[in-house]
């Protein structure tokens, strides 16, 4: 699926095909567009948003097409149209540097501003943009505990089986292949062994990492572990055993 195609196309608030699974006993919703829905909490979390990429890049004379953040934005409009959330948490590089925020023109800040009214709004800091959202709604944090889980922007590796429980974050950009009709396809994804959960990343310009690189080893428990990989309307979900590098 073409992130920035989708962004510039008419897209549908319903009739979609979403894929429920539980997190250390909290249940969500994955949503083909890339963000993940707790019902219970009426709450929204998106990741990797990495708004003003092409800007960032410009200021050090490189060229990407510029309107990255405008179909990021619009397509955060739809998802949020689609479950008016409550709150909406935002797990790091919500920026793509340390100016982004700042730099940010005045129609993309308003556009912010709009998305964030009557709602709560929490920016979670990312290694692209540690020092939080500048001038914009909201909350920005390192962590956050809500709902029965942890999020965060990076998952923490190393880490005991015990001490990741209910961890959602980002950072790694998961994506999966899988072959069908003789065909291979490879689609972002969200990727959950029911214990822990990494999100894919929303950024229309951003890429992906496969789950079978050595960086994802240790993260999952692979009998357990489930792609969800994103369609233009559903989400198509795979287990890990039946994936292709």
């Amino acid at each position: 699926m073409n992130r920035l195609a989708l962004a510039a196309s008419a897209i549908p608030a319903s009739d979609t095909h979403a894929a429920r699974t539980v997190v250390h006993g909290v249940s969500v919703v994955c949503d083909p567009f890339g963000a993940l829905y707790m019902p219970a909490h009426e709450t929204l979390v998106v990741s990797d948003l990495h708004l003003e990429k092409g800007s960032a890049f410009a200021r050090r004379g490189m060229m990407l097409p510029p309107y990255d953040t405008l179909a990021t934005l619009r397509i955060l409009e739809h998802v949020i149209a689609r479950h008016n959330p409550r709150t909406v948490i935002s797990l790091g590089d919500n920026f793509h540097d340390r100016r982004g925020a700042e730099l940010m023109p005045e129609v993309f800040r308003a556009m912010i501003q709009a998305l964030a009214k009557g709602r709560e709004w929490v920016w979670i800091n990312g290694n692209h943009d540690p020092d939080g959202a500048f001038g914009l709604p909201g909350t920005s944090l390192d962590t956050l505990h809500f709902g029965g889980l942890l999020f965060r922007h990076e998952p923490t590796l190393g880490a005991r089986l015990g001490e990741v429980l209910g961890e959602v974050s980002g950072h790694l950009h998961p994506s999966a292949t899988v072959r069908r009709r003789e065909k291979s396809i490879r689609r972002a994804c969200f990727a959950t062994d029911g214990q822990r959960l990494v999100m894919p990343a929303f950024g229309v310009t951003t890429g992906g990492l496969d789950l079978k690189h050595r960086a994802m080893q240790g993260l999952f428990d692979h009998e357990r572990l489930v792609a969800h990989l994103l369609g233009r309307d559903r989400v198509y979900s795979v287990r890990f055993g039946n994936l292709t590098a």
